[in-house]
């Protein structure tokens, strides 16, 4: 976390803050065009809009509730702020990582792309073994994370909702994410487009309905997010208190873990990108992270804090229940929730399958993909009754840092780089305005380009 904070900071700087004075240029150029497409696009893209959606199911999920509440009863209402501060510098290490990756990407024989830190490791540094150490945290990060937790998390929530056996509900969740994922990219793609935006919708407003009836508490829900960030948050009910450092750890470790700046995760779904300049679809990775934990992250903490339901002494999901019950029934809390969890994990099961997909094919090949990508579908079934997954959460984490190390280490040796196509763009030179480079790292140009 110390490292990741580090290259962030270094990577603001180098820029000199570009999140800053090209904020509206950031948003104008990606949102803003959210929904243009390439006269010329290949059957085996995706468009970039597809592409920041997928990478966006990878990360909004549970830890955009359940962890932020989380945050909040162990750190206080201090941890909100620090969240805030990774995802500021977090929005310039997603833009170098995603830029880079596009940069670097890969297309086999057969059109597909490939692209992600296990290729540019590779390609730019030629450190193999790290390349390996990468790809192999991804897979085993893909199997508890996603495949395992995920549905998990669903399974137990509709069993303990309305009595459904967990063994249904991933059984059919299973169905349906492998429906989707083995349609390839583009399904993934089309997908993502339609549910990231219904579910981020349906849920930003839900909660916003919360805060304009909360108004009246939210200057002094600001307050204790600064306050409480370079202070003790003492004890209120059930809330047993927070030190300042427990702030800063899991207001920072739930920035990290939310929006994925710097865990090499992003650039392997923008390589997919059909886009005339890497640093373009750079770009879309800052906007991730804003929309990501700027604002649905934040949405979170202000319902739990206006709400005063910190002192009831919960956390998680549970402390997210209690909030949306203060103005919703019962019933339509209870629904709200479960559709919100389910749509959740959902997309983060199939935006995890992208990333699968491209480490199993950097380490074996497309040959062995086709036969062990159903492996992937099963964890969530066959463990779906158990009931303590603490110690499957560890290994989540070990796995996450075994990949996040690699990558970190190449963002930095390749800042340079980063800041030369940043440049070029900007410029609008785009003399690097290419699809892949060869193996000599020659710059070259698509066909259909």
């Amino acid at each position: 976390m110390i490292f990741i904070a580090f290259v962030s900071v270094y990577l603001t700087i180098r820029t000199r803050f570009f999140q800053v004075s090209s904020f509206v240029y950031i948003l104008r150029n990606t949102f803003g065009r959210m929904f243009d497409r390439s006269s010329n696009q290949s059957k085996e893209r995706i468009t970039p809009f597809q592409a920041t959606t997928t990478s966006l199911a990878g990360t909004v999920g549970m830890g955009n509730m359940a962890g932020v509440a989380t945050a909040l009863s162990i750190g206080g209402p201090g941890a909100i702020f620090w969240m805030w501060v990774l995802a500021f510098f977090g929005m310039i290490t997603k833009m170098a990582e995603v830029t880079i990756g596009v940069h670097y990407r890969d297309v086999d024989e057969n059109g597909h792309t490939h692209g992600g830190p296990m290729y540019y490791i590779n390609k730019a540094l030629g450190w193999k073994s790290l390349a390996v150490l990468f790809s192999i945290g991804v897979t085993i990060n893909c199997f508890f994370s996603s495949s395992l937790l995920q549905a998990h998390t669903v399974g137990r929530a509709f069993n303990a909702s309305y009595g459904i056996s967990p063994y249904l509900v991933t059984g059919v969740m299973a169905i349906v994410t492998a429906t989707v994922a083995i349609g390839g990219v583009r399904r993934i793609g089309r997908f993502c487009e339609a549910l990231v935006p219904f579910m981020t919708v349906m849920y930003l407003a839900g909660g916003l309905v919360i805060l304009i009836a909360n108004a009246s508490q939210l200057s002094s829900v600001i307050g204790e997010i600064f306050r409480f960030s370079l202070a003790p948050a003492p004890a209120v009910g059930g809330f047993t208190g927070a030190a300042v450092l427990s702030a800063i750890q899991m207001g920072m470790a739930r920035g990290m873990l939310s929006n994925e700046a710097g865990l090499g995760t992003a650039p392997m779904v923008h390589a997919n990108a059909e886009t005339s300049h890497p640093f373009r679809q750079g770009l879309w990775g800052a906007a991730e992270v804003f929309i990501d934990t700027t604002v649905v992250c934040t949405i979170t903490a202000f319902i739990i804090l206006s709400s005063g339901v910190l002192a009831n002494g919960n956390t998680g999901i549970e402390m997210l229940l209690d909030a949306f019950a203060t103005y919703y029934s019962p019933e339509l809390t209870n629904a709200f929730i479960s559709i919100a969890i389910l749509t959740f994990c959902l997309s983060t099961q199939i935006g995890f399958f992208v990333y699968f997909e491209t480490a199993v094919v950097s380490l074996f090949g497309e040959n062995v993909f086709r036969y062990v990508k159903w492996v992937y579908f099963l964890p969530g079934v066959v463990f779906a009754g158990i009931i303590n997954v603490d110690q499957l959460w560890a290994l989540a984490n070990i796995s996450v840092a075994a990949s996040a190390l690699p990558n970190l280490v190449a963002l930095l040796i390749l800042s340079g780089v980063f800041m030369t196509l940043m440049k070029d763009y900007l410029s609008g030179e785009n003399r690097f305005a290419t699809a892949s480079t060869d193996a000599s790292k020659q710059y070259v140009r698509m066909a259909n380009q």
